[in-house]
Order: C-alpha cells, then structure tokens, then sequence
C-alpha cells in the first residue's frame, strides 16, 4: 500500500514538472516578445532564450521580415534553442503572429519599422516657461459677500479642483488677469463658462458674487495660468529641429495634473549651486533664466513622457553632435554614462550603470534602472537631482533613454525612460504641426 501511495506521488510530482516547466517557459517567451515593437530599417536585433521550445511565425506582409536571415513569405518555424535574429528592410507596419509548437496561438506582435535616426544628445539644462491651455483650478473656497452671506459660486455651477477653464461665453481665456476682468464686468450677471474635466467638456453657468473683504466679484476659484521650472534638454533632431527633453511630464504641484500647454518657451540657464541629495531628501539643481537672451524654442506638447517643440536655431557646441538610437531591444544591463550640466553652463559626461532594463509590452517612463557611479557626480550631487530628468544615457555609442526620476531612499539610483517613447511624441509633433 505503501509503495503505491510512493508511486503515484511521483507520479503527481512528475506531472506537475511536465505542465509547470513548459508553462514557465511560455510565459518567459511572452515577455520577452513586446505586443508592439519598434525596428530600425537595416538592423540586426538577437533574442537569445536558449530554450527547447518551437514557434510558428506567420507574418501579414510577404518578404518584409527575415528571420535568422532568411526572408519570411509567410511562415517560419523558429527553434528558441539558439539566438533568434530578427531583421527587416522595409520601412512600414506589418503584424506576427507567433503560435507555440506550432498550434497554440500566444501572441500577435505589431511591428513598427522606421529609418535609422541620428538625434544630437544635450545634456544642458534649459528654464522651462509654460503658460496653460485655459485656466487651471487649483483649489476651491468660501467667501462672505456684501449682504454677510457666504458663498460658493463654484459649487452651484458644479466647478471642480482640477478643472480647466477653457472659455466664459464666446471668450477663450489666456490669463489669470482676463478671467478676473470678465468677472468684474460681469456685475454678478450669469455667465456662460466652459470647463474640461479629464477631457470631457462641461458647458455650465454661473454667477460671481461681491466679496465683502475687497469688494471684487470672485466665484471662490484659486487658479494657475502658468509654470516655471529648470530642466534638461534631452535631444534635437538636426534635420527637423524637433526637441524633447525632461523626461517626464510637468504636472502642477497642487493638482498633480499634468499641465496642457497653451504656449510655452525654452530659455538659455546658468546653474548657479547644488542642493546634494541624501537619503530621504532629493537634491537640486538651482539655475537662472537668461531673460536677456531670446527663446531657444517653442513647447508644443506637454506629455507624460517629456516636453517636445521646435528650435529656433540648431544649438551650437563642440560636443554637439549627431549619435544614433538605440532602441529599448537593443538596451543593455551594464556600464554606460550621460551627459549632465551640473555647473555654469558646462555639459560634462559621467558614468552609469544600467542595473536593470524592464522588457515593456507598453510605454512607460520607466524602462530601466540606472545608478550612478561616477565618484565625482556622486561627491557633487548625491547622485540624481532635481534639473537632472531629461539627461541623455549614451551606451554602446547610441542614444537609449534620458533619466527621469530619482529614488527618494536612495538619491544614487532612479529610472530611465526609453529613447523611443520620446521619439513617437516628436512623430506625432510632425504629424500636428506640418
């Protein structure tokens, strides 16, 4: 009795390692195949899972796509026991479906093929002046009017913190000074406004009243028209003028909204000291605008992924210069460095370690961890600082990402944003714009 109790839970054990070790593998295999993926025209990209396990390629285009160099007219079987080079020579869209061991579909793969690019990498921070789409609401309040009531106009007509104020009647609005004047003229008369809530458009009406304390008509709003700040210019594009820089979206402190750009400008900084990070602690980088000098460019788009606009003129300098991409496949774990302007208006290149890259399916600022390990920065700064989001990280002789944000516990490390959720928001600046 006892034997067979010996045998069949062997045979349970070896059940579950047949099920449970093929099942690891798959997923293993779908993670590392992104549902969209970016190629550059001509280039070779190395999956290398030194796995026992067969796939089925179908691609939707004939003789797009070769696979262990040989070109794909409609299906491929692939053997994941040895490197899986990926290539294509056309530029365009195509789609791949992959099915395990040739029968069970797993994932389609969007394939996005676009020509090589070469984008000069900066590293030199920038004042950012960023002036909103509308009129921000900030925060909301009570007031006593002339008669000694309180009053909450905002409350009537339905207006929430974090609300834009788009336009009153036929009126766009572009200044916290113009929504003030309307309102006085207004002498409590009801108004036609119009509101954007996550990016929905809300047509209400609503009716100012006289404060008692300065005998102004107010409706109880706190707003915000624009911003101001220091960041770090990532690249520019030397044929289109195109920018991108920060890294991150700008958000507004109170709201935590990211800010819709109505008009905005880059400027010319000096960084004047350095606030070290400690643990706990961010650091920062404390500039000055150069106000005498005109603008190095226009921001037209405020993303969760950086700033984006057009230059002016190409920047100037003797490190200056062109540098291929290299996309997120293409990212490494191990040493690399960037380029960061830490004093005066000098850009100076420090080393790196990528101690991490995450194989993401979707676009996030979040592509990789990164540490700083050059002994100078780290004497300097702490490590990554406040004005820092937005420096290039340059490995193997491309451009794969820029730094976006710092570990509060640990001012050492921080995230990287990869270089080609960037560049899809300079595409599309194309597409808007031209």
């Amino acid at each position: 009795m006892d034997s067979q109790r010996f045998i069949k839970k062997k045979f349970i054990i070896l059940f579950l390692v047949l099920i449970t070790v093929p099942f690891t593998t798959a997923l293993q295999i779908y993670s590392l195949f992104p549902s969209k993926l970016m190629l550059l025209k001509g280039e070779e990209y190395v999956y290398d899972i030194d796995t026992p396990i067969r796939i089925d390629a179908k691609v939707d285009k004939s003789g797009v796509l070769s696979l262990n160099g040989e070109i794909v007219k409609d299906h491929y079987k692939v053997d994941l026991n040895s490197p899986l080079i990926i290539k294509s020579e056309e530029l365009g869209n195509f789609n791949i479906d992959l099915k395990l061991f040739g029968v069970i579909p797993f994932r389609s793969v969007e394939v996005d093929v676009v020509p090589k690019i070469a984008l000069v990498p900066c590293g030199n921070t920038i004042g950012v002046k960023l002036y909103t789409d509308g009129i921000l609401v900030i925060g909301t309040s009570e007031f006593v009017g002339v008669d000694g009531n309180k009053y909450e106009p905002w409350k009537l007509a339905g207006i929430k913190e974090g609300d834009i104020i788009e336009s009153i009647g036929d009126t766009k609005l572009e200044s916290i000074e113009q929504l003030s004047e309307i309102i006085e003229m207004s002498q409590g008369n009801e108004l036609n406004i119009n509101v954007r809530r996550k990016g929905k458009l809300i047509r209400t009406k609503i009716s100012a009243e006289k404060c008692n304390e300065d005998r102004q008509y107010k409706l109880g709003l706190w707003v915000r028209d624009s911003t101001a700040g220091i960041g770090t210019l990532t690249f520019f594009d030397p044929h289109t003028n195109y920018f991108g820089a920060l890294g991150h979206g700008i958000t507004d402190v109170d709201t935590g909204q990211l800010l819709m750009v109505g008009k905005g400008d880059i400027l010319k900084s000096n960084i004047i000291s350095v606030r070290k990070g400690i643990k706990g602690k961010p650091g920062e980088l404390k500039g000055v605008f150069m106000q005498e000098e005109a603008s190095l460019g226009k921001i037209m788009k405020n993303s969760d992924y950086g700033i984006f606009g057009k230059l002016y003129t190409n920047i100037k300098g003797e490190n200056l210069k062109p540098m291929p991409i290299g996309l997120r496949t293409q990212v490494e774990e191990g040493p690399a460095y960037i380029l960061s302007n830490i004093k005066g208006e000098k850009i100076e290149k420090f080393d790196i370690e990528i101690q991490k890259v995450m194989r993401q399916n979707e676009e996030n600022g979040k592509g990789m961890i990164i540490k700083i390990t050059d002994p100078r920065l780290l004497k300097e700064t702490g490590g990554i600082v406040q004005g820092m989001s937005g420096s290039p990280i340059i490995q193997n002789g491309k451009i794969i990402g820029a730094v976006t944000h710092v570990f509060v516990n640990d001012p050492s490390r921080g995230y990287g944003i990869f270089i080609e959720w960037m560049l899809k928001r300079v595409a599309n600046l194309s597409n808007d714009y031209n």
